[in-house]
């Protein structure tokens, strides 16, 4: 597992141990590099490489999440917030959605989203600019899922119940700052996975106020009778990929993050909660109702 640590130098948080995964196979599992400067930061940054896609016959390898918290953007001269507006879409793509590969996995059921508040469309502009760059499936809107591939209600039902959402949680509780940058490859029947796919995220803090929303929000779709994982482990995805073609990359998420500072160093409402179709490939996916938390 990889993971960051900070300290303070002249005012300023600064990293100062990196642990690298044993998914590398070049590198022991919990090596720790330590870092002087920023300038070693980047240069270590740059050394490393992303580990090789695994191959079908391995198939008993474990793959480890990989979590690892922004660079400090203060320390390396880049600007340190970035303010704007709430958006539900994404901005305009750079090449056609038609060129990219799709995601293979079929999903199913009725999924209950929270889309959050976006800064300069941060959000949006980062699940595209990373589809755009590595030709990867596009995530129709960046999003935060509370419950997944419901089937026993009609899509009327749940329309209807979705309706009443804001009688019993007039507010969805604000969300801190993410805590990291997770990349991973998940596997159908593995705790808390649904399917196989890879992908890349902003990882999101649970706290007692959203674990009682989300029960409240369980109870409204399911009645009183109802199981689900605990505690929540809420993200915000930005990148999606095939197990199989698989062109994520963690570093390159931390240096986008460090060049979009407003991914990881604000604050979210949640804007929205929406009802989406998860029938099928998510091509097929589809947005059939939304409630605004926000006006």
């Amino acid at each position: 597992m990889t993971s960051t640590s900070t300290e303070e130098m002249d005012g300023l948080p600064v990293i100062s141990k990196l642990y690298l995964s044993a998914s590398c196979p070049e590198l022991k599992a919990e090596s720790v590099i330590s870092f002087s400067d920023t300038e070693e930061i980047l240069s270590e940054i740059e050394r490393v490489v992303t580990p090789p896609p695994i191959q079908e016959e391995q198939e008993d390898l474990s793959i480890e999440t990989t979590t690892t918290t922004a660079l400090p953007l203060s320390s390396i001269g880049l600007p340190s917030t970035a303010t704007g507006e709430v958006v539900t879409h994404p901005p305009p793509s750079s090449s056609p959605l038609s060129s990219r590969r799709s995601l293979q996995w079929e999903f199913k059921g009725l999924t209950i989203w929270l889309e959050l508040e976006e800064f300069d469309n941060d959000l949006s502009r980062a699940v595209e600019y990373f589809s755009s760059k590595h030709n990867s499936p596009f995530i129709p809107q960046s999003h935060t899922t509370a419950i997944y591939g419901m089937e026993h209600l009609s899509i009327e039902e749940a329309r209807t119940r979705l309706r009443t959402v804001r009688d019993i949680i007039p507010q969805w509780p604000t969300f801190a700052k993410p805590t990291g940058i997770t990349s991973d490859i998940a596997q159908c029947g593995r705790p808390g996975q649904v399917c196989d796919i890879a992908w890349s995220e902003l990882t999101l803090a649970t706290n007692p106020q959203h674990e009682a929303a989300l029960d409240l929000l369980y109870e409204l779709f399911y009645g009183p009778v109802y199981s689900r994982d605990r505690p929540w482990k809420p993200h915000n995805s930005v990148a999606y990929d095939n197990p199989e073609t698989n062109c994520l990359s963690l570093l390159d998420t931390i240096m986008y993050a460090s060049r979009n500072p407003s991914l990881l160093g604000m604050e979210r409402r949640v804007a929205s909660i929406a009802l989406w179709s998860t029938v099928g490939k998510m091509e097929d996916w589809r947005c059939l109702e939304r409630v605004r938390f926000i006006d």
